[in-house]
């Protein structure tokens, strides 16, 4: 798959964010030609800075809310595929500044698909949504991508809203044109370089190097969790099958199978377990903010439709992760040792 992206003019919005850094090193090493859109890194450290991507893809600094500053960007790279990730996409801090939340996260997506409209090399577009984007009803089975979006939080709501922008410059604008467009909505992801504030991984990962206590709000939520690399595979493949078959644009969920839905008290334990040294988990239950305590996503459309699957069990994926936090630990070449994670999950992707 990744072969087919050599020599692609690609445009990745939020390039500097954790997910949008993995994407852009799969990316360059399939020959892409990557342009990133996007604020400073949002995290210290960043695995955008760890990895030296600079050196390896074109950044642009821009922020998503300037639509002027993007459509000039899309004029003068002429990208024939674009990732938009650029977001705020951190439930707590939605809380403290919901209007930066819903200026980024819906009028981004207007400004993007408003720039699409206008730049006739765009072929494929997929934005990154949620599985935060549903109406949660506390069920116990996945959500399928005809029920109700009405995520609860800004930052799931915001998320709501740019899913409906989507659908309706798609309706209104893209539908009798050439300009594929689709949305994926995402799980829980985690993996290697994620340093952000208030996420299970980058939070054992700071009690592990200070040899203090993992602290969970929540240990018996519900969420389907999946190494990065897992939902990156999906919407590189969904990019590419709608260029091939515009009837393959949709709106699909990507996440894990049902036996890799565990709670974050399992994924807390499976941390300590790979990470060794007695490290333990406790419970500091938090209720001044509202959070889901079950979901999952039915991953069914994506599956039959485009024959994607997930490749790694939550062990596997929670090994790797230690694994890379580490080796950064170590002071190595984080770059060679990320690339060799890419080359082993694509090798059993074939």
């Amino acid at each position: 798959m990744l072969e087919q992206y050599h020599g692609k003019k690609v445009l990745i919005t939020g390039d500097t964010g954790f997910k949008g850094s993995w994407l852009s090193l799969i990316l360059y090493m399939s020959g892409a030609e990557v342009t990133g859109y996007g604020l400073n890194p949002p995290t210290t450290p960043a695995l955008y800075d760890l990895l030296c991507l600079n050196n390896y893809i074109e950044h642009i600094d821009g922020d998503i809310r300037d639509r002027e500053k993007l459509q000039k960007v899309l004029r003068e790279k002429q990208p024939e595929i674009i990732f938009h990730l650029a977001a705020q996409p951190i439930v707590q801090y939605s809380y403290q500044e919901p209007v930066y939340t819903y200026e980024t996260n819906v009028m981004g997506t207007v400004n993007l698909l408003e720039s699409v409209r206008h730049t006739p090399s765009v072929k494929s577009v997929l934005n990154i949504t949620t599985d935060k984007v549903y109406r949660n009803r506390e069920w116990e089975w996945g959500y399928r991508e005809n029920e109700e979006l009405d995520g609860f939080d800004p930052y799931s709501n915001s998320k709501s809203c740019s899913e409906l922008v989507t659908h309706s410059y798609k309706a209104s604008f893209f539908d009798q044109s050439d300009v594929c467009v689709s949305t994926a909505r995402a799980g829980n992801v985690i993996g290697g370089g994620d340093f952000a504030p208030n996420r299970i991984i980058p939070d054992c990962f700071r009690a592990a190097e200070l040899n203090k206590n993992i602290i969970l709000r929540n240990p018996h939520s519900i969420r389907p969790y999946q190494h990065v690399l897992e939902p990156l595979s999906a919407y590189l493949h969904i990019v590419l099958a709608q260029m091939e078959d515009q009837d393959k644009q949709d709106y699909y969920n990507v996440g894990p199978d049902e036996i890799n839905c565990v709670t974050t008290g399992k994924i807390a334990e499976l941390f300590c377990h790979y990470w060794g040294k007695d490290l333990t988990w406790i419970t500091k239950s938090d209720h001044s903010k509202h959070e889901a305590n079950f979901l999952k996503l039915d991953c069914s459309k994506i599956k039959h439709r485009l024959g994607w699957h997930p490749r790694w069990r939550i062990e596997e994926s929670i090994k790797k992760t230690v694994a890379w936090y580490q080796y950064y630990l170590t002071g190595g070449n984080l770059l060679k040792y990320t690339e060799r994670q890419i080359q082993d999950f694509f090798e059993k992707y074939k």
